[in-house]
């Protein structure tokens, strides 16, 4: 006779109590009514909290008159709840749960409408119960590890581990199985037969699933089916494999990249984005793709994303294209190899709060993406420059605090192909300094608030053409250069209402290049001649300002919706003064006489340019202004609530200048500048215009002549700038675009989508709306209270530019165009968006692009086209959106025709 558990339980509470016998209606349950002759001893109701039951192992018993200690299969304590009773039979060995009943033993947790134990076979049986409607409920939950199953009801060993279960339910990684019956062998292995799975996120009636009659999976590690057929609401698809194998893992998985096949005109037929995936490790991987076309061309792609938890993040992004166009020998041949290299590292804040470690690279061939055949390259084809930065920073946290940083730079304009570096920059400043204020004390009045800095900045500038890109020549050109500049200022009230500030600059340059210019009498030309070695050169200035702030304010009464209007205006008056640092010029090119015609710097072509020559003597003038609003808040629902304070004129500022050395033209063109916000905030325009007082000749060139002593105006307005930008989105769409880490961002466009969406092939599952799994569980609240209720969130953004040129009485608009774009919802799972614009002085439609997409639930679907010019190009996808299955997908793209730039 086996000892057990339960047993000992009864034997210690008969040795301790007595007899004690309570039926289910003695202890006021709410147990189900149990036929006398079945009724034995019946524990009372369980508390709420969980019981626990002493272990076997540590209580002797006696057994067929013999004292042995005999293990039992249960070997660790057991916790158990039931809210209507739990009753002990001792004759069936069983103890019996009913009704939210709740089992824990190990790592074991189970919960079902009903539970048996039967102790002295190591069994537990789980099933649910009905409802006072007849329907059954409360469903067997089955939880060991990180597993969890759900069935209509469970048959579990302790001892053996293994169980039987119907109609079962349970979640692997993106999978969700549901079996007839599973027979479960140990922990780590699963038999099931009829068993449907899929990653739809509905069990009971998915939209799709694969079948298959047997199924062996081991949680974590893989799945391994017979044959399978495909399902689409519930409707078999000709689609079936003899057998298959998922693997199953929390972590990433090394494996082929299935290609994307198409066609155009130029480069024939394609895969493109086939390749290998690398998971080399927790903290960084790699992704080697590649594409081929029939005419030879092809391209090759290494992207790799690395992360150290709370330390640092970041990616690398490796692209090289060649191109080919037409037939070799015939005139429209082309051929172009073209690169582009990006790197992103990102350092956590908290990772070491006093140095600091970033990188934000994008170089490579200027024509590369106006080249490129890849489609996560649309929207940067207007990119007019490519830039990068990596960079060293540390703070010294001494007094005065020392800041320290090192960067390499480069700049590209991808229209002229000029590239210009330094590699690298050093730049390091000592803070403040004031030495005639008390540490602790205030720091008032001209004596006291005179403060000192120090500031150095060494360069290896390089300038050089795309051509020349890392070849000997781009290093011959590199200019080398130190600049120390040692600021002193202070600052103090005049007058109490007038603030003053008073500074001058001590710097000094050092340079590795400088020139000598000669006449050469052979050639008849100016000759120059690069010198290599250290030479310096030291300048000073002095600038000092006055100015002070007036307010205003005109009160239309309380009662009126305009209440009152507020004008902030500051004007200011600057004087500089610099004088002319003649010492650092020499002359050549002697007359007849022996006086030197010309006159040049040594330093003019060097890194930091010639000291000035001219003698500066400069004061200026500007008016700051702004001018708000005071607007009655008419809100029903808050009839106390404050005005509201509308901008009608944001920085209405007039800036000009008056040389008192030069011999003509003193005054300086001025230049003023607005901006107000329109339409509750969401429209932006700001203006900008260029008015000079001199007239011109027929020339084009100023003349020291007022223009309106010219017959003209007072001033002539040389050049004007109008922009507008209006954004607005749905109250269900206040978040508005999330598209700032797209491939167009990375790329160095936009962050909207004004100029287009890139379409990063490279995971084709990816929604073209920035869509996200947060996004979708949201779904269901956009059609609460039907079709017409429906909440269908957009956005929709509009920029305008107008650019006016009369610098040489040509009077034109040299610009002037519109960039529209937007996003909504057609109905709660079809979405729209569009990208395109006019231009009004070349009279075309600019970059237009329309996207598609539907939600399908697991699946999705969108298409992707843009119409016209020279990116004409469209693409078709659907497929899973689960990873585990995202090459069953269907992807069809025509590529554009573009000729080589």
């Amino acid at each position: 006779m086996r000892t057990n558990l339960f047993h000992i339980v009864l034997l210690s509470i008969f040795l301790t109590i007595g007899s004690l016998k309570l039926s289910a209606q003695e202890t006021g349950t709410k147990s189900i009514p149990v036929p006398a002759e079945k009724q034995k001893t019946t524990l009372p109701p369980a508390k709420k909290e969980l019981d626990t039951v002493v272990r076997i192992d540590e209580v002797k018993v006696t057994v067929n008159d013999t004292n042995k200690k005999k293990k039992s299969g249960l070997d660790a304590i057991i916790k158990r709840y039931a809210e209507d009773y739990e009753k002990v039979d001792q004759v069936k060995k069983e103890l019996e749960l009913y009704n939210k009943a709740e089992l824990h033993y190990k790592d074991i947790e189970l919960k079902s409408g009903k539970i048996i134990m039967k102790y002295d076979t190591d069994e537990i049986f789980a099933g649910r119960i009905k409802d006072s409607l007849g329907n059954y409920s409360q469903y067997p939950y089955f939880k060991q590890g990180n597993n969890i199953v759900e069935a209509d009801s469970i048959h579990f060993n302790t001892k053996t581990k293994k169980a039987r279960i119907w109609n079962s339910r349970s979640d692997q990684g993106e999978f969700r199985i549901k079996g007839e019956i599973t027979k479960r062998e140990n922990d780590s292995v699963y038999y099931i037969k009829g068993a449907r799975f899929t990653t739809s996120k509905n069990i009971e009636d998915p939209e799709y699933y694969f079948y298959t009659n047997k199924i062996k999976f081991v949680p974590g590690k893989k799945v391994v089916v017979g044959f399978t057929n495909m399902y689409i609401a519930d409707v078999p698809t000709p689609l079936a494999l003899p057998f298959a194998f998922f693997p199953m893992s929390d972590k990433a998985t090394s494996g082929l990249l299935i290609p994307t096949f198409g066609n155009n005109n130029n480069q024939g037929y394609f895969l493109q984005n086939g390749g290998y995936y690398f998971a080399l490790s927790d903290y960084y991987d790699l992704a080697v793709t590649g594409d081929y076309y029939t005419n030879g061309s092809y391209g090759l792609r290494f992207q790799s994303s690395y992360s150290n938890r709370y330390k640092y993040s970041g990616n690398v992004y490796i692209r090289y294209e060649n191109i080919i166009n037409g037939e070799r020998g015939l005139p429209n041949y082309q051929r172009a190899k073209n690169y582009n290299i990006q790197w992103s590292h990102t350092q956590d804040a908290k990772a070491n709060p006093n140095s600091r470690f970033a990188a934000s690279v994008n170089l490579g061939s200027s024509k590369y993406y106006q080249n490129s055949l890849s489609m996560d390259n649309i929207g940067s084809r207007l990119n007019n420059t490519l830039s990068s930065s990596v960079s060293y920073s540390k703070t010294f946290q001494t007094v005065p605090q020392v800041n320290f940083a090192l960067m390499a730079t480069h700049n590209q304009n991808t229209n002229t192909q000029v590239i210009n570096m330094t590699l690298p920059t050093l730049q390091a400043s000592v803070d403040r300094i004031y030495p005639f204020a008390p540490g602790d004390g205030p720091k008032k009045g001209i004596i006291k608030n005179i403060n000192i800095q120090y500031n150095v900045k060494g360069e290896n500038r390089i300038a050089t053409t795309d051509t020349l890109f890392f070849k000997k020549e781009m290093f011959e050109n590199a200019k080398l250069g130190m600049q120390h500049n040692i600021p002193i200022s202070t600052n103090f009230k005049v007058f109490k209402h007038f603030s003053v500030s008073a500074s001058t600059n001590y710097q000094e340059t050092w340079v590795g290049n400088t020139i000598r210019k000669e006449y050469n009498s052979d050639i008849k030309k100016d000759t120059i001649i690069n010198l290599k070695g250290f030479d310096s050169f030291r300048t000073y200035n002095f600038a000092s300002s006055i100015g002070t702030t007036i307010y205003g304010t005109y009160s239309f009464g309380e009662n009126k919706k305009i209440q009152a209007i507020r004008h902030v205006m500051r004007p200011n008056i600057s004087y500089t003064y610099t004088p002319s640092f003649e010492k650092y010029y020499d002359t050549y090119d002697s007359d007849a006489t022996g006086k030197m015609q010309k006159e040049y710097s040594r330093f003019e072509s060097g890194m930091y340019s010639a000291p000035g020559r001219n003698y500066s003597n400069l004061i200026g003038i500007g008016v700051n202004n702004t001018i708000e609003a005071k607007v009655r808040n008419d809100d029903e629902n808050d009839p106390d609530a404050e005005p509201k304070k509308v901008m009608l004129l944001n920085n209405l500022s007039f800036n000009t200048s008056y040389d008192m050395a030069a011999d003509s033209l003193k005054w300086a063109p001025m230049r003023v500048s607005t901006g107000t916000t329109l339409l509750k905030e969401k429209m932006n325009i700001n203006v900008a215009a260029t008015f000079d007082p001199y007239a011109i000749n027929n020339e084009g060139r100023r003349i020291d002549v007022f223009n309106i002593d010219n017959g003209g105006s007072l001033f002539r307005m040389t050049s004007a700038n109008v922009t507008l930008n209006y954004a607005i989105t749905s109250e269900d769409n206040k978040a508005g675009n999330k598209n700032k880490d797209s491939q167009t961002s990375r790329n160095g466009g936009r962050e909207d989508d004004l100029f287009g969406r890139a379409t990063n092939l490279n995971d084709s599952r990816t929604s073209l709306f920035d869509e996200d799994e947060e996004d979708l569980s949201k779904e269901d609240d956009k059609t609460k209270g039907g079709f017409f209720n429906a909440k269908l969130p957009w956005d929709l953004r509009i920029a305008y530019s107008l650019t006016y040129q009369n610098n040489n009485r040509e009077n034109k608009i040299s610009g002037n165009s519109i960039m529209l774009s937007g996003n909504f919802d057609i109905t709660p799972r079809w979405k729209m968006g569009f990208s395109s614009g006019y231009d009004f002085v070349q009279k075309g439609v600019t970059f237009t692009q329309l996207r598609f997409e539907r939600d399908l639930l697991s699946w999705r679907m969108d298409f992707n086209w843009v119409p016209t010019g020279t990116n004409t190009y469209w693409g078709f996808f659907i497929g899973i959106k689960s990873s585990v299955l995202s090459d069953i997908k269907w992807d069809k793209r025509q590529l554009p025709d573009r000729q080589l730039q």
